[in-house]
């Protein structure tokens, strides 16, 4: 029977249809739900290449050790009690995650705040959408997103900033693109220091200086006024702070030319943009990571607000500013108050009393009382010692934190770690005295809430494997554990649910935005079918709320909004004589935070198989960089090793490198070693965007090629893994030659000398070695050797992992490292939907083939999610 459930990647909220065959699971979209009504981005489409088993964390261990739930779950409580009863609540922290549902999340965080009395509970998603939360609740008075979906269909403007959301958003990116087709007065500016594929047909490109949005807003805001374009009668009634907010903007940003100076735009294009907004009713100004990763994020979300509330472009159908959330349950973890200086159901933790109501309502034995720890202070308080037992669940901080080394070095001096993780090895899982074997999606029961506000079920359709064990079920065992089994005694998701949505709606006569205190009484049956709906979900909407704010009525003191006065300030991180380049990090189409999902995908490991530092080409021969040459990036925090590959859509002075590497599948390529831990006064976001580095080649003397069925560990100065069809790809490459190739070819391979099937082929002068693995005929592995990085198509050579056995013409090839004549190499793979690569892109450009349409047509390329449509349109315009 078909299961409905969603997409656990982006915070789009996909649905999915799951039905299960002989042997087999049907993944498509869900093309009744409301965020993408059928449609899926190539890591949805391939979200059944993820659900194997490999690599799972299946049993808890205790120091290395596994033991049973009962001696695990001891285990936790003991320390937890222990470091509490020596050192305080405030020595315990636990840090969870936007993958975690919301069902699990409250749990969490009721045993943190409520009955552990601390708030040092952080989250994940303090790295990518705390700055929108903080602006939202500065001007809203609640961290209230006003928009839908469908105002994207209804805007005649659409502002993308710092979002490169065909990439990261692509189900959503596809929906404004379908609109703008269906409607050409639809207009779509995008404002990105990087030519992004987002920046693909927009109608006005603004590549301004990383960091100067503020100053770009604060300038419209100006603007607007300036043009008479203030909606006098929406100011006067329904806000308060114009005076400051437009004084601070006009100090800052007084005119076009100072704007245009400040941004380092043409004025033409900033008074373009000015004259967009101005003149259109229905605006939607969507933003994303960069806007929210900046030690001033807070302000420049406020900065764009400004605009919407000046103008009155709020609550209203085509409009508004809308914030697109990373996670899949981001958004969730707002609500059931995951961050730090939250309390659940968006109550304050400052509020004495929303405290008192909290607690009364938990009937717990104490509250915090204050704020707690947020991320980058929560580690480095691990750091310092102050907090000495930390829960980390299903997240990965050694990777994703700034300063990551430091991350590690905090967590390995720490007392006491536990992990909950699905994983059995990640970088943080690895550091783990207690591990704790939890469920992955497909596995998992329970809602999450996408950047919309839809709270949509999350079904399993697979038992759980092992001892895994759902996320809730864990914290609520430990929490019986610790003498708190009345509160804590959930025998299903549908409870927890029941519980969180009745303490919503908890002495709610409207001051608090979210509620969804209607569905408290949702039975069984009820929660089983819940379908997917907006909050607030109450008494007077029953099934939800499209869009807030349309009766001008706001969520703080008085119903007014705020404008927010906004001084813009520049990153905190300037290049120097040291670190001479900006350094921008972020999202790949096709891969998802740290790979461990997403790295079991052939399909999906194929468009960026390994790390890669996009750079101009200006700095590239500054720097004597050829395209495709390793390069060693360096700052006072960290060493990574990546791939260069040389871009125009780069600005000269900046690097953009993806976030996804770590130790499992490369040897240093941990970005965010690299970016400092300067974080946001307001949100405590970290600036993500705006670290710097110097770039370097590496001085590599042989470069290799390794394809192996077996999973192995290289120990060279650069190697990266990808997954291919039945096999491993590994990139190699060393700084020192071996003294002999053979006997390190059959080290690296866990080759014994006396295997009869190794084959080899050996050119000392040249520098080039070559040999093979054959396991009853069936190519096993392969290892190609060179001084430079002329190595073979790695496309033939994955073809020859299909064939049940090799023939001698097979075998000559492999030695002498040539595909067989006439053989299409195939190229890089450009459309992971549908598995096509770049030589067959160029094969229908050359049979006539001349606009992406037509592509499509005798390919399938850029039919899927389109994701891949600017890198086609790139071939159509440069073939060769």
């Amino acid at each position: 029977m078909p299961i409905k459930t969603t997409c656990p990647y982006c915070g789009t909220g996909c649905g999915l249809i799951v039905e299960a065959g002989d042997n087999t699971l049907s993944i498509k979209g869900d093309p009744e739900h409301p965020a993408n009504y059928g449609r899926l981005c190539s890591k949805g489409a391939a979200l059944n290449e993820t659900l194997d088993l490999d690599g799972r964390l299946l049993q808890p261990e205790v120091d290395g050790k596994a033991v049973d739930w009962g001696r695990a779950l001891d285990a936790v409580a003991d320390g937890l009690r222990q470091t509490i009863a020596n050192h305080g609540p405030d020595a315990v922290a636990f840090y969870v995650s936007g993958q975690l549902l919301s069902e699990d999340y409250y749990v969490a965080n009721k045993l943190m705040k409520g009955y552990l009395g601390s708030a040092n509970i952080d989250t994940n998603s303090r790295l990518c959408m705390a700055s929108s939360v903080a602006g939202h609740k500065r001007a809203f008075g609640s961290d209230s997103v006003p928009c839908s979906y469908e105002d994207l269909e209804r805007a005649k403007l659409i502002v993308l900033v710092g979002s490169n959301a065909a990439w990261c958003h692509p189900v959503l990116y596809q929906r404004i693109a379908r609109a703008r087709r269906d409607n050409p007065d639809l207009q779509l500016v995008v404002i990105d220091p990087r030519r992004t594929a987002s920046v693909d047909g927009a109608d006005l490109h603004l590549a301004l200086t990383p960091g100067s949005d503020a100053a770009l807003f604060n300038g419209l805001l100006a603007y607007l006024h300036a043009q008479g374009e203030e909606n006098t009668l929406f100011t006067a009634h329904h806000t308060h702070g114009l005076a400051d907010a437009l004084h601070a903007a006009q100090q800052s940003s007084p005119d076009v030319e100072t704007v245009a100076t400040q941004c380092a735009l043409e004025p033409t294009a900033v008074r373009e943009f000015f004259r967009l907004f101005a003149r259109t009713e229905r605006v939607v100004t969507v933003y994303s990571q960069g806007i929210n990763q900046s030690s001033s994020g807070t302000d420049k979300v406020n900065a764009i607000i400004n605009c919407h509330l000046l103008t009155g472009r709020i609550g209203r159908p085509g409009m508004g500013p809308f914030s697109f959330t990373g996670q899949p349950n981001a958004m969730g973890g707002r609500e059931v108050g995951g961050l730090a200086n939250q309390l659940a159901a968006h109550m304050s933790i400052e509020d004495a009393q929303a405290r008192e109501r909290v607690q009364r309502f938990w009937q717990s034995p104490r509250i915090a009382e204050r704020a707690g720890l947020k991320a980058v202070d929560l580690f480095r308080a691990v750091e310092l010692g102050t907090v000495k037992a930390i829960w980390i669940m299903g997240t990965n901080p050694v990777v994703s934190l700034p300063e990551a080394d430091r991350v590690r070095a905090a967590l390995e001096r720490c007392p006491l770690v536990i992990v909950s993780d699905c994983m059995a090895d990640t970088d943080t899982v690895r550091l783990a005295h207690i591990r704790l074997p939890a469920l992955a999606w497909g596995e998992k029961d329970g809602t999450v809430t996408n950047s919309e506000r839809r709270i949509s079920r999350q079904r399993a359709f697979l038992p759980a494997p092992g001892a895994a064990r759902p996320d809730w079920w864990i914290v609520a065992q430990v929490a019986q554990r610790l003498g708190y089994a009345d509160a804590f005694a959930w025998n299903s998701a549908a409870a927890i649910f029941r519980e969180h949505a009745a303490l919503s709606g908890f002495e709610n006569a409207g001051e608090r935005a979210f509620d969804i205190g209607a569905l408290g009484n949702l039975d069984d049956a009820g929660y089983d079918t819940l379908a997917p709906l907006q909050w607030p979900v109450t008494a007077q909407a029953p099934q939800g709320t499209p869009r807030l704010y349309g009766d001008g009525r706001f969520h703080t003191a008085d119903g007014r909004a705020r404008f927010i006065a906004v001084t813009p300030q520049p990153p905190r991180a300037a290049p120097d004589a040291q670190s001479p380049l900006r350094l921008n990090t972020g999202r790949l189409r096709d891969q998802w935070h740290t790979m461990t999902r997403t790295g079991k995908s052939a399909r999906l490991s194929t468009h960026d198989p390994e790390p890669c530092v996009l750079l101009h080409p200006q700095d590239a021969r500054h720097h004597g960089i050829d395209d495709g040459a390793l390069v060693q990036l360096a700052n006072a925090h960290g060493r990574v090793v990546m791939r260069a590959a040389i871009s125009e859509g780069q600005r000269p002075g900046e690097l953009f490198a993806p976030m996804h590497w770590n130790d499992r599948y490369t040897a240093q390529g941990r970005i965010n070693a690299l970016v400092a831990a300067h974080t946001d006064p307001h949100s405590g976001q970290p600036e993500s965007k705006h670290a710097i580095a110097a770039i370097a080649p590496l001085p590599a003397v042989w470069h290799g090629l390794l394809l192996s069925r077996r999973r192995l560990q290289p120990h060279s100065a650069y190697w990266s893994v990808s997954r291919i069809a039945g096999a491993w790809r590994y990139r190699l490459a060393g700084t020192d030659t071996p003294q002999n190739w053979p006997v390190f070819a059959r080290q690296l391979l866990c080759v014994p000398e006396s295997d009869p099937d190794w084959i080899e082929y050996q050119d000392q002068a040249g520098g080039r070695y070559r040999a093979a693995r054959l396991a009853q005929g069936r190519l096993d592995s392969c290892l190609f050797i060179t001084p430079t990085g002329e190595l073979p198509d790695s496309a033939w050579l994955e073809s020859l992992f299909a064939a049940d056995a090799l023939d001698a013409q097979q075998r000559h090839n492999l030695l002498t490292g040539r595909a067989p004549q006439g053989m299409a190499t195939g190229g890089a793979v450009v459309c992971a939907c549908h598995g096509v690569r770049a030589g067959a892109i160029r094969a229908a450009i050359d049979a006539g083939a001349q606009s992406v349409e037509a592509i499509g047509e005798i390919t399938r390329a850029g039919t899927g999610c389109g994701s891949c449509v600017a890198e086609i349109r790139g071939l159509l315009q440069h073939p060769a």
